[in-house]
């Protein structure tokens, strides 16, 4: 099975000197991103319709970043040029065969105000040294050529970083939230990278997993090749779930940890079965429970189903949804996708539903694949919204344990009993504060990692700290998603 990608730079080299040009113009202050406010004037010279230049960005800005790059412009110029020509534009027009060939797109006053730059810019060269390169000239970079600095704010990722660093990480760091809940957030060529050596990559996002020490490390590594879908996604393959007496052979690490680690970052998490092996196993219990809180996120793959026929295949579906059923405990049903995902899949179920069912179900995944990257910003938002919620009812539950605690004697008893009776602890924060029941973490896993701290040394509550992540999210998170909203509404 493969993902069909068209390319890129199709019909692309011979017009990227005048892209780069365009480009380079419309990115009015050079830091190789152009934004909303520039697309305004810019895309003016198209003559389109308010209408049809918002379509224009949103399939350009397909991630939600609030600018395009030079890749994501070029796209927008192919958009226009369809629109000019008479397509109705979308995304499925700008990956069909029409646009292959495509010529730029009529842009009205352009080529005199060019001319003009161009005059000026021969004779500036008569007297300047050797000109360094365009942003446009790095088309294949995400990164801008010229530093953005470090107080601004060019994108709506950038805003989230910016937000978390002066006012989520204060509250995550005085409650310890990294050490209970999430580690603090920080920031080609074909190769594997062994798992200690990603693990302390300023590049890399891996750093949270040093926290699950060496003996997971050294079974952890990191595979790189250039191709144009890994610019966009990353593929994180788990080792098999174990079962039956397989499961009697214990773990140098903990594995249900490191999936909710991955859970918790990862845009969709695809559970495998085999229509051979439908148990649940123990382990795979745990693993499923560690998910909760993404559910949204989980996709089920019923594999191999070219293996049974169609009476057997029902049979099995059927079964499946019931043991999922009891283990995610939730009244939805989950979308599970059907067929046999192997090239060398012969597709021999029988019966009317047959080959059209599995191509069906195969189009199906692939489009939840292929959305990652147009609902990645989306998900970057909801995900730091979550965070932040629970990190403030983090804090009040550790400032709550922290008042019950004695000044004097008695600490130590009060402690175990504080954890002891938790659940009810967490009953009395959750009436106290008006919160919501399903927010609040785990009991039995909150148990286990506070039982290793002194409760009597955690600090006090500070509602100031609280009160800036509240405002952080009625406030400053709508306006960021305002400020980088699509610039023709």
């Amino acid at each position: 099975m493969e993902l069909e990608i068209v390319p890129y730079d199709s019909g692309f080299k011979e017009y990227q000197t005048l892209y780069e040009e365009w480009f380079n113009y419309a990115d009015a202050d050079g830091d190789g991103r152009f934004t909303g406010t520039e697309a305004i004037k810019f895309f003016a010279m198209s003559n389109l319709s308010r209408q049809e230049l918002k379509q224009v960005w949103a399939i350009a800005d397909s991630k939600r970043e609030g600018y395009l790059g030079f890749k994501e412009f070029v796209t927008a110029m192919k958009a226009i040029s369809m629109a000019q020509c008479g397509y109705t534009i979308s995304h499925d027009l700008l990956n069909s065969d029409a646009v292959r060939n495509i010529k730029p797109p009529t842009m009205e006053g352009l080529e005199a105000v060019l001319a003009k730059r161009r005059r000026k810019q021969k004779d500036k060269d008569l007297t300047v040294s050797p000109s360094q390169p365009s942003p446009a000239s790095s088309w294949f970079s995400s990164k801008s050529t010229k530093k953005v600095p470090a107080s601004s704010v060019t994108s709506i990722v950038d805003g989230l970083k910016r937000l978390y660093l002066q006012k989520l990480k204060p509250l995550e760091v005085a409650y310890r939230y990294n050490d209970f809940v999430s580690p603090l957030l920080s920031g080609p060529d074909e190769r594997s990278i062994p798992g200690n050596t990603v693990a302390v990559q300023a590049d890399m996002p891996f750093s949270g997993l040093t926290s699950f020490g060496t003996s997971f490390l050294s079974k952890f590594e990191c595979s790189q090749m250039p191709h144009p879908l890994l610019d966009h996604i990353t593929f994180v393959d788990s080792p098999g779930v174990l079962s039956g007496e397989k499961q009697r052979t214990h773990r140098q690490y903990d594995f249900t940890g490191v999936t909710a680690w991955f859970a918790a970052k990862c845009d969709l998490i695809l559970l495998l079965f085999d229509p051979h092996k439908l148990d649940v196993s123990d382990e795979f219990k745990r693993v499923i429970s560690s998910l909760r809180g993404h559910d949204d996120k989980i996709r089920v793959v019923l594999n191999k189903a070219d293996q049974v026929d169609t009476q057997q295949l029902m049979r099995i579906y059927g079964a499946l949804m019931w043991s999922l059923g009891k283990v995610l405990n939730v009244p939805e049903v989950m979308r599970v996708y059907i067929g046999s995902f192997n090239d060398n899949s012969m597709h021999s179920l029988s019966g009317p539903l047959g080959n059209e069912l599995f191509e069906k179900e195969q189009d199906d995944l692939l489009s939840d694949l292929k959305d990652i990257p147009k609902k990645a910003c989306d998900r970057r938002i909801n995900e730091f919204v979550k965070r932040a919620r629970d990190a403030v009812i983090h804090a009040y539950i550790i400032s709550h344990l922290k008042k019950q605690m004695p000044t004097m004697i008695g600490k130590a008893k009060a402690q175990q009993k504080l954890i002891e009776n938790l659940e009810d602890e967490f009953a009395k924060v959750q009436r106290e504060f008006h919160l919501p029941a399903g927010d609040f973490p785990n009991v039995e896993q909150f148990k286990e990692t506070l039982s290793g701290f002194n409760i009597d040394k955690f600090e006090k509550l500070d509602r100031r700290k609280i009160q800036t992540v509240e405002d952080m999210l009625a406030h400053d998170i709508p306006n960021l998603l305002k400020t980088f909203r699509n610039p023709y509404g």
